[in-house]
């Protein structure tokens, strides 16, 4: 490095800000994941809706730092919106977000590919450290990066590093400690490209760097920066109207002279002690998990695996999560005084809180699966095989990641359309996503299953109730793609999209990334989803439990007649008032009113109250069943799902949920849009209500003509 090289101290400061940036795949999560452990938050970028993830640690020299997760991308060219918040976090210095030090991840076993976008952020002339990650992989290969001579021709410092074995992590945050030095001379000279636009560009804006001036260019209609700055956009806008700029042409003469620099870096700083080998582990594996037909297979296979492990393994926890709320339940009804606080606390907050806790073992086994298949590889092998028949349907393999992410939750996975550069192929995406089985279905689906598919149905290792579950999975993928080749004819767009990834090596999954996902995914769904079943059944209770004017005393009165009194004993006489009681309530009312409406499918009053309140969130209608039960019983040691089997349809004296009540519910409940922050998402990723309203349309038309037809099929 040169004498005169400028450096920044930053433990100077009490307070720092670290930029985490690299390509898709190289390990940044990972690497996240050890520097700040449990210490993290979530958000939003300001003024887009991209997940901003935010952690922070404390280092030797009692600096806390923040660590700023920014999304994945392979250069500083702004093609989707993802890309744009990493841009202008590190491009524009008045970004709030705009670090003090930038730590970029390589992936060491692909330098070369890697070394582009650090070259891009060196140009910027802001402090950057090199972390060369996945260096024990690179060993093993017999591949030599010699981190020194690469530190010196850079201009930067450079760690190796092991992310997933925290090897060379402390050593990091030590660096963070350290003076860096600032990047002092260019990387290339873009200043030749397009020297009087650089010129006149840094005279008209602030930046640190001619490279910085030369994105300006390159980019300019993707950098909402100026939006807020008029005079300086209208300043722009007059002078690139004036020059006769091919803005492709710059990118590509830049990326040339880029790689003709990597080249030498790469040829003078990594060697190789061995020929490698093209045939290993990993290639041979690809031959089978990527291959034409047994790609498909193997897929399905896991997927059967995984469903029938989450109701196989999870039933035993559940079962004892169930029988302890029963018991709670029986406690306080025996233990509380008798009086209107007390019913609140049994069939209000406890039949709320039952119909939450219960499935949380089903929910963390759904992603620890889903962490594993993403920790090893697998899930970029997923988006690979599905590319070929993804385009069939107006999508690309792109496509895959939402409706795969949407297995979990809908929104992150809309959130996520925004890597794809395609305006036709995010829209159809973001249409689609939400018919995927999301998380909150599964509290539905296990309950619906468990009445009308009794877990002794199995024959071996197969079990019935998972096969269902896959099924319904699988029926919401088929509803999906079905939909986007419809939406491929009706949506209009001239331009053309491109599916570029890179598929990673095959690791073993780091179980602490993989715990660090269910805790935080199980923590979400019991509070975010938890607060806002138990306020929907505190509601729920009030309105099953009062009625207007004397309707309740109405009905006391008809069964203390001498003529009733005779014909049922005091227990029988008891049930009959409080389900006479719950019919007559203002909940009663309103399942009444909707249901001429739902009767086609099979569905009555109280099924039509779990319908309206399940707009909140789809598995309230656990939580809500669970209320309507309990205030239409006096027997709390039963569980939700053996009262709702006890139920008798009066006009047949069979049990309400037969097949064809069970099988239609849960065909409605699979396609319906019965989601607020799903609509509320997509409205703010389109930027218009006609999105939002045609989903809710044509899923809920898809949803009710299915379950008509299921139900008199199975009738």
């Amino acid at each position: 490095m040169d004498a005169n090289q400028s450096f920044v101290n930053l433990s100077e400061k009490s307070y720092i800000k670290v930029a985490l940036v690299g390509n898709p795949n190289c390990g940044k999560s990972t690497l996240f994941n050890a520097l700040t452990g449990l210490h993290q938050k979530t958000g939003n970028f300001p003024g887009v809706t991209v997940d901003k993830k935010v952690g922070f640690a404390k280092l030797n020299n009692n600096v806390t730092a923040e660590f700023i997760d920014l999304p994945g991308t392979y250069s500083l060219y702004p093609k989707s919106i993802d890309e744009q918040v990493a841009f202008e976090v590190l491009c524009n210095p008045d970004n709030v977000n705009h670090p003090d030090v930038t730590i970029v991840v390589a992936d060491a076993s692909n330098l070369k590919r890697n070394l582009f976008l650090v070259s891009q952020i060196i140009d910027l002339r802001i402090p950057v450290i090199l972390a060369l990650n996945m260096m024990d992989l690179v060993e093993k290969e017999g591949i030599v990066i010699d981190a020194v001579r690469l530190s010196e021709k850079l201009g930067v410092k450079v760690i190796a590093i092991s992310a997933r074995k925290k090897e060379g992590v402390e050593q990091l945050k030590n660096l963070l400690s350290e003076p860096l030095p600032i990047p002092q001379y260019d990387f290339i000279d873009v200043k030749k490209i397009a020297p009087e636009l650089v010129e006149n560009v840094r005279k008209i804006i602030k930046l640190n760097s001619d490279f910085a001036a030369f994105q300006t260019i390159s980019n300019f209609s993707e950098i909402h920066y100026f939006d807020n700055h008029p005079d300086k956009k209208g300043k722009l806008t007059a002078l690139f109207n004036s020059a006769s700029i091919d803005r492709n042409s710059l990118q590509t003469e830049e990326s040339v002279e880029r790689y003709k620099v990597i080249n030498r870096i790469a040829i003078e700083c990594v060697t190789s002690r061995s020929a490698i080998k093209t045939d290993t582990f990993t290639h041979k594996l690809d031959s089978i998990l990527t291959h034409r037909f047994w790609g498909y297979a193997i897929f399905l296979i896991i997927l059967f695996f995984i469903f029938q492990t989450i109701f196989f393994v999870a039933a035993y926890p559940m079962e004892w999560i169930e029988s302890l709320f029963t018991h709670l339940s029986a406690w306080a009804t025996i233990s509380l005084p008798p009086g209107e606080l007390t019913n609140l606390f049994i069939n209000g907050i406890l039949a709320g809180l039952s119909g939450v806790v219960v499935f949380v073992p089903q929910i963390a086994l759904l992603f620890a699966f889903i962490g594993i298949l993403e920790d090893t590889g697998y899930m970029a092998r997923v988006s690979f095989i599905m590319d070929k028949l993804m385009r069939r349907f107006g999508l690309n393999g792109r496509s895959v990641i939402p409706l795969i992410s949407g297995v979990a939750c809908a929104v992150p996975a809309i959130m996520s359309t925004r890597t794809i550069s395609s305006w036709k192929e995010r829209i159809i995406s973001i249409m689609i996503t939400p018919l995927m089985s999301c998380s909150a279905r599964l509290p539905v689906y296990t309950l619906l299953i468990s009445l009308v598919v009794p877990s002794a149905k199995n024959s071996g290792f197969f079990n019935y109730q998972g096969l269902i579950l896959m099924g319904l999975y699988l029926i919401g993928f088929i509803a999906a793609i079905s939909a986007a080749w419809v939406m491929k004819w009706i949506l209009k767009a001239r331009e053309k999209s491109y599916f570029i990834m890179e598929l990673p090596v095959y690791r073993t999954p780091q179980w602490r990334t993989v715990g660090l996902t269910i805790y935080d995914k199980v923590k979400v769904f019991l509070w975010d989803a938890g607060k806002i079943i138990v306020a929907i059944s505190v509601i729920l209770w009030y309105l099953s439990t009062h009625a207007p004017s004397e309707r309740f005393q109405t009905i006391e009165k008809k069964y203390n007649t001498p003529e009733l009194s005779m014909k049922y004993n005091s227990e029988e006489r008891q049930a009959k008032i409080a389900a006479e009681k719950l019919e007559a309530s203002y909940a009663g009312i309103l399942g009444k009113s909707i249901e001429p409406a739902i009767a086609p499918l099979g569905f009555d009053w109280k099924i039509g109250i779990a319908l309206v309140t399940s707009f909140a969130a789809r598995e309230v209608f656990v939580g809500t069943m669970a209320t309507i039960y309990s205030a239409g019983g006096k027997d709390n040691t039963q569980s939700i799902r053996d009262k709702m089997q006890a139920e008798v349809d009066e006009k047949t004296g069979l049990p309400k949920f037969t097949m064809a009540v069970g099988f239609s519910l849960l065909i409605f409940y699979a396609f319906a849009m019965q989601c607020m922050s799903t609509l509320a998402v997509v409205y703010r990723e389109t930027k218009n209500w006609k999105w939002p309203v045609i989903q809710f349309a044509y899923m809920s038309v898809l949803a009710y003509v299915s379950s008509f037809i299921v139900y008199h099929l199975l009738k």
